[in-house]
């Protein structure tokens, strides 16, 4: 794998990178590193516009305000729906995960339109704040391990015929809609509300962007000891009686 390169796009860090975002696109650089991936990174600011030669593109959660400029400029731009028919992968999360879908509901209390890249529409929710941990069981036809993060979102996010559930949830709220769903996927698009930074919690996301943006089965092992203690740590902390 030496011989291959990588290009990961971070879209808008100065609007979309609460609650450390940032740290995906750092573990998922990594991750790819750790096997010997030549990788090009690139930091789109929201003066900037979207490149449509990248293999995956990372989004992060923001502040209303910030979210309805970014869903903007993402759809002035263009530049990331050419990518995805361009076959590039997309993860994303929160305020990045609504922007995706179809509309949301924007700071000015509008229906915003999203990007369209993910059959999900998400409306402000009359309840209490989705706040705190969560632990949900990853869609199994992914393969991967069980999923903790942290939520924080007023959102409510509805999946339409074509999306299917990221995740189902054993311990909080993930999409709001009482269903237990948690998050989003088609085939190259994915959304989630986990922070955390989710992928430093959560490595193997970041090993499955990479398969699927080089087309292969498998990768190559790494040394996860680190990320190990910090999902048990995490895991055990959600699941202790308050």
């Amino acid at each position: 794998m030496s011989e291959s390169s990588l290009r990961l796009v971070w879209v808008y860090p100065d609007l979309l990178s609460t609650y450390g975002d940032q740290g995906n696109v750092l573990v998922t650089e990594r991750r790819a590193r750790q096997r010997g991936l030549d990788v090009q990174r690139v930091d789109v600011r929201s003066d900037q516009p979207i490149p449509t030669s990248g293999d995956i593109y990372l989004i992060g959660g923001g502040e209303d305000r910030p979210q309805r400029l970014a869903a903007e400029r993402l759809s002035q731009d263009g530049g990331l729906e050419r990518a995805v028919s361009n076959g590039a992968i997309v993860f994303s999360v929160c305020a990045g995960y609504q922007i995706l879908g179809h509309a949301f509901v924007n700071d000015q209390g509008q229906r915003q339109p999203g990007l369209g890249l993910l059959d999900v529409e998400t409306v402000r929710g009359d309840g209490e704040r989705c706040v705190g941990d969560v632990l949900a069981d990853i869609d199994p036809r992914l393969g991967l391990p069980q999923l903790t993060g942290f939520e924080n979102h007023q959102g409510v996010t509805h999946l339409g015929p074509t999306a299917k559930p990221f995740a189902r949830t054993r311990l909080g709220r993930g999409n709001g809609t009482g269903d237990g769903t948690e998050g989003a996927y088609n085939d190259t698009v994915f959304g989630t509300y986990m922070h955390g930074p989710v992928m430093a919690r959560n490595p193997h996301i970041a090993d499955l962007l990479l398969k699927l943006a080089l087309d292969v089965n498998a990768l190559p092992p790494t040394d996860d000891r680190w990320f190990d203690a910090l999902r048990n740590e995490r895991i055990a902390a959600a699941t202790q009686p308050a």
